[in-house]
This record gives structure tokens, sequence and C-alpha cells, in this order.
């Protein structure tokens, strides 16, 4: 299994991760348990070493899938988690120190482990100084219970002044074929202090795959695209030419639109990990088979002209989910 370093930390995992929210929260009701620790220890059978998660997934049912399916195998795996929000209140994002504290000791529990390898900001409070977000988690790395801190959907500004205070080992964003939001500041500040990226939603919430068709339903109470402006039927209408650039390049490289979806990220930066999510083993084995395609450089030259003659329509999240992004 190929390995990749989130930027210059020494934290190495699996150039593909899990992303396993989508078992428990966001995609329609929770998969069947059994079947999801399943998925999750074929995962780690299959060589994956690097598994996301969050307590607002659920909330919290997430963690404690993650924690009892990664039990048998803690010591050979990377654990990422997230704190941020307010679940229990409804002060909507909470970052203060104490309540990181609770946040990590709680999700350790979940987690059955006695500490978080990579723990994200979820989201940017801004009520609260990043240096006071970093600075609380520095002491948390100190007392052993956290490796890594990440931030989630950052900007350049943020991760520069958090940086400062604790070296951030890993940025998440959005960030696919569709999404190119990153490459215009996001990226170069990574590249620039040596800081690694872990794309989510690397197949576009499934709309790469090319199994979104415009006559697909969401379910409005629990299958967050629902409230997508790009999961609209006219918008999944007016991508369908990013599926056809996607189809082509899969037909030429005999694979499939997934895969060509996941080597162009891969081939973007050697220290970006993407982290697919599914529910299905063989969607398991279709992703981690990208690692045996090989885009050249005529390949992306070609994927990028093609793209450039396209306009993406609906914006990626719903206006309460963008007002959350730091920007």
């Amino acid at each position: 299994m190929q390995k990749r370093k989130l930027g210059k930390s020494n934290l190495e995992v699996t150039a593909l991760g899990f992303g396993c929210m989508g078992m428990s929260y966001g995609y329609g009701p929770p998969a069947d348990r059994k079947e999801s620790i399943a998925v999750i220890r074929a995962a780690v059978e299959r060589g994956v070493t690097f598994f996301d998660t969050a307590e607002v997934y659920g909330p919290f049912t997430n963690e404690e899938l993650v924690g009892e399916a990664l039990a048998p195998f803690r010591d050979r795996v990377v654990i990422a988690s997230k704190f941020g929000f307010d679940i229990e209140g409804s002060r909507g994002l909470d970052s203060r120190p104490e309540h990181i504290r609770k946040v990590a000791d709680a999700s350790l529990k979940r987690l059955r482990t006695d500490v978080i390898d990579l723990f994200y900001q979820h989201r940017v409070d801004p009520k609260v100084p990043i240096e006071e977000v970093a600075g609380a988690v520095k002491d948390l790395i100190r007392e052993g219970k956290v490796k890594h801190l990440g931030l989630s959907e950052a900007g350049a500004k943020t991760i520069r002044r958090a940086h400062a205070v604790q070296p951030v080992t890993a940025v998440q964003s959005e960030y696919s074929l569709w999404t190119r939001d990153p490459e215009a500041e996001i990226l170069p500040t990574c590249e620039e202090l040596g800081i690694g990226f872990v794309p989510w939603s690397p197949l576009g919430q499934g709309f790469l795959t090319g199994k979104v068709d415009p006559s697909m339903t969401f379910d409005t109470s629990s299958d967050l695209r629902a409230t997508f402006p790009r999961f609209t039927p006219a918008a999944r209408k007016a991508n369908r030419p990013v599926l056809d650039l996607l189809a082509s390049a899969a037909k030429r490289k005999n694979t499939t639109p997934a895969q060509i979806a996941l080597a162009w990220l891969l081939a973007q930066k050697p220290w970006i990990v993407p982290i697919p999510g599914t529910r299905k083993l063989e969607r398991l084995d279709e992703n981690l088979g990208t690692l045996t395609v090989e885009l050249t450089p005529d390949d992306l030259r070609e994927v990028e002209r093609a793209f450039a003659k396209l306009t993406v329509q609906g914006a990626r999240l719903s206006e309460q989910h963008m007002q959350l992004i730091d920007r």
C-alpha cells in the first residue's frame, strides 16, 4: 500500500484514507452497524491506515462505530477526529479551550483509545482566537492525549496564525475535480508551511462516481445533499459534462470515473491524502484500485483542458453550511 507523509510532519499514512462519516450520518439513514464494522475492518486488512471521524457525526455514533471497528488494530492505524461544535447547547460553534478539553476526553472514550492521532478544529470559531485553539491542542499534545493538530475549512491567515503557536500537521477542506476552491490560497499556504492536505468529499459527495443521476431523490431528514444547490435535479443535469469528462478519461485508461477523480487528486501534490468514504465493500475495492492508475502529465493536461471549458452549476454547500467556512 502506497504511503504518504502529511507535509513535513512525521505522520505517515496510506495514500488513500477512509472517511467514515457516511456510515452514520449525512447520506441517508445510518448503515447497518455490523456491516459498517466489517467494511472498516476490510479496509484495515487491505492496508488502509488512516480513518477519519468526528464527534458531530451522528452525533457521537460515528466515533463509537470507529472505536469498536478499529479497537483490535489500534496499533496499526491513525485515527483523526474533530472538535468545535456545541452539540448539546445552542451556541453553534464552540472552540473555547475548556470545551476542546472536554471533547477530547469524551472522544477518547468513544474511540476506545488513549490518544487521538490527529485532532482537527472542525470549523473555525470566530469568537475564539485561533491562537487559543492551537494552544489548547498544544496542551493536549503535551499531556499525550493528542499527537497532531489539524484544521478543517480554515482560511490561509488562520492557518498561519495557528501554525505559529502549534505546527499544523494537516488541513482538511472539500477538494475534488469540481470543487477547486483550495487551489488559490490554501494549497500554496500548505506547501509553503509544510502542511499536509486532506480532501474531504474527493468524489463530490458521490456525484463524480457517475452513480448520482438527475432523477435520484435525497431524504430531506437525513441526506445533506437535499439542501446543497449543486444537487438540485437541474444542477445535476447541467453538471453532466463533468461526468462525461471523467468517463472519457476512464475509457482511455481502462478504469472508472471514480478512480480517475481520485487519481487526479493524488497527482496534484505528493502530500495530498484523499479520504473517500463508502458503505460497500465493492466501492472500497474500487477506490483502492485507484492506486494502480497512473495519470501521465499528458493525461492531466487533457483533463485540465476539458475542465477549463466547463462551468460547474450550483454552490458546493447550502448557504447555512457556507457561513461556517473561514474565508
